[in-house]
Order: structure tokens, then sequence, then C-alpha cells
């Protein structure tokens, strides 16, 4: 490593964490999807009804694919609140309502 490398900022680290965190739940409901649909698709059901323990199985899987989906959706939402609050930084003389109104 070379020793003049510049630190990252703390927003930086934030960025980095949010995705490498979406990236990891992405991946986890990409095999979760996989999984559910190779058990509906390669495994023998029996005829006319499904069994116990693969209907228990789906309602596991299906629990854990709605937490993550949420969880995505939280820190997509998250990231875009933070960039909505350091848009609303108006420059001197701005003409809008929201300026206007401070004045």
């Amino acid at each position: 490593m070379s020793k003049n490398k510049q630190r990252m900022t703390p927003e930086d680290l934030d960025a980095r964490l949010k995705f490498v965190v979406g990236c990891v739940l992405a991946a986890v409901l990409t095999i979760t999807t996989i999984g559910v649909l190779y058990a509906l698709v390669f495994v023998t059901q029996p005829i006319g009804a499904q069994a116990e323990n693969d209907k228990m199985f789906f309602g596991v899987l299906s629990s854990v694919a709605t937490f993550i989906t949420g969880t995505l959706a939280g820190l997509m939402i998250s990231t875009g609140r933070n960039k909505q609050s350091e848009d609303t930084e108006h420059p001197a003389g701005c003409s809008c309502e929201t300026c206007s109104a401070g004045s």
C-alpha cells in the first residue's frame, strides 16, 4: 500500500457500506428465489397435494424473501433521502418559494 493514499470520507464509507450490504442482500434474495423455483420445478411432489415439509419450507423462504426485499427497499429509500437533503440547499439569490418565504 502507498503511504500517499487518502483516507475515505464518512460519506464515501457510508456509500461503500450500503453498496456491499445491498449486493449481499440481493445475492441472498436471488439464491432464495432460485431455490424456490428449483423446488417447485424439479422436486417430485405427491399427486394432488403438497408435502407438509415442502409447505413449511416455502413458508420460511417466502418470509426470508419478504424481509430481504423490504430491507433492500429501505436501504434504497435512505440513500434517496440523503441525496434529497443535500439538494435542498439553494444558492444565494434563489427566487423559489422556499427561499422567498424565509426572507
